[in-house]
């Protein structure tokens, strides 16, 4: 019986965190420069769509989004370098995502949850 109860709470825990999906963040321009056409995917498909206006360098910007999904590709035009992407970015949960960007280490995220 304590194992069929194990089960059914692990089972509930897992079915709500799939039904939560992404929703509202903050983004954060964590790069040196200035970032234009912001636009976003689900993770694995190529249907871009605006996100809106990217904040200044070092500054945030408040995203209105809500998506059943997770993970999410957000892109940029990078001033002097052109499009980059931040593959595989998690949306659940989070509250603030800091786009990051190096000419050696590529692009990454930092979160604040």
């Amino acid at each position: 019986m304590i194992l069929r109860v194990a089960i059914l709470v692990t089972t509930l825990a897992s079915a709500s965190a799939a039904v939560a999906g992404a929703s509202n963040f903050t983004l954060v321009n964590g790069t040196p420069v200035a970032l234009a056409d912001l636009s976003i995917r689900r993770a694995g498909t190529q249907d871009w769509k605006p996100l809106g206006t990217a904040p200044s360098a070092g500054a945030r910007a408040p995203v209105t989004f809500k998506d059943q999904d997770c993970a999410f590709d957000i892109r940029a035009n990078v001033n002097g370098s052109g499009p980059v992407t931040w593959a595989g970015v998690n949306l659940c949960d989070v509250k603030s995502v800091v786009l990051k960007r190096d000419d050696s280490a590529g692009a990454w995220v930092d979160y604040d949850q």
